[in-house]
């Protein structure tokens, strides 16, 4: 099954003052489509506060107050932090100001999502707002550019799973003739994908134990978003049934009286051979097959505490970092 490595070319340091529009241009040669957008807007109850094309690009855009009630995170997003939406909150009743616009498409009549305001809009509807103020785009694709979109509180290595896990899933009954490597942007990384579907099936799975893993073995699918979907499911499993070998472990090491909170990096890390691997990774099946055997094999009688103790210069657990 052929897969892409995702990677970045470096960018080229642009002449200034050689992209975009000049600042009276901005409003001038509207598209229709924005024009019709702005029309529907004022419609659903909303007010078009400015219609432009964006200085960089030169894509529509429209600044509007919408009616609250008319504005949802898209479906596939991830949860809200309570704690996060509180501070937001409090700084927007102290300040007695809302600056930061959050980005739309109009989904449906009187119906906007919100691919990266969810915090926001959380907070508002707490401090009992009627409107918001939002960048309304009338590219609906946008929707699903939600990490290349966020401007809010950094997504955790969970979060961020399960968020591309839920797009993927919803791309796949919209555009089911399309091909997984084709959405590489959206996605940003096709560990998230394998990722999200295990922690979906297991919410306390210690996922930052494995990314290094990943990493060296996962890349974008050539396959079609469905039949890439299912192969997502079956790699998800391969990864659970490690987790489970390797949780029999790290209990055993439990059981020896040692307490840690580096236990099960600890554990991926001594079964981890493709560390040392030079040149080409194994196939995915391959490499989980020994991973599984190995852990299977993992001899406790030889682990001593100082050899845990040691992992923690590594850094932080790996739940507790970002993605």
């Amino acid at each position: 099954m052929a897969a892409k490595k995702g990677g970045r070319k470096r960018r080229a340091k642009a002449e200034p003052k050689s992209r975009g529009l000049a600042p009276e241009d901005a409003t001038k040669d509207l598209p229709e489509s924005l024009l019709a957008l702005a029309a529907a807007i004022e419609a659903d109850g909303g007010k078009v506060l400015a219609s432009y094309r964006d200085p960089y690009g030169g894509k529509g855009v429209i600044l509007a107050a919408l009616p609250l009630d008319q504005v949802e995170p898209t479906p596939f997003q991830r949860d809200a932090s309570k704690p996060h939406v509180k501070r937001l909150a409090d700084v927007i009743e102290k300040t007695g100001r809302f600056l930061d616009p959050v980005v739309t498409i109009r989904e449906a009549a009187r119906k906007y999502w919100c691919p990266n305001g969810n915090h926001r809009l959380q907070a508002l509807a707490s401090l009992g707002a009627r409107s918001v103020a939002a960048l309304v785009l009338p590219d609906r694709e946008v929707a699903f550019k939600i990490l290349a979109l966020n401007t809010e509180k950094a997504h955790a290595l969970k979060e961020k799973s399960l968020e591309v896990s839920r797009m993927a899933t919803a791309l796949a009954a919209e555009a089911p003739r399309r091909k997984e490597s084709e959405f590489a942007f959206e996605f940003e990384n096709p560990i998230f994908l394998t990722l999200g579907i295990a922690y979906a099936e297991k919410p306390r799975l210690s996922g930052g134990a494995y990314r290094g893993i990943l990493r060296r073995l996962e890349g974008f699918l050539d396959d079609s978003l469905p039949k890439a979907q299912e192969e997502r499911k079956r790699r998800a499993a391969t990864l659970l049934a490690l987790d489970a070998a390797v949780d029999k472990v790290v209990e055993a090491l439990k059981a020896k009286g040692f307490k840690s909170p580096y236990m099960r990096p600890f554990v991926v890390s001594r079964i981890d051979y493709l560390r040392f691997v030079k040149g080409d990774m194994p196939s995915f099946d391959e490499a989980f097959k020994k991973l599984q055997k190995s852990a299977e094999r993992f001899n406790v009688a030889k682990i001593e505490q100082r050899d845990i103790t040691a992992a923690a210069a590594m850094g932080p657990p790996p739940e507790e970092e970002g993605a």
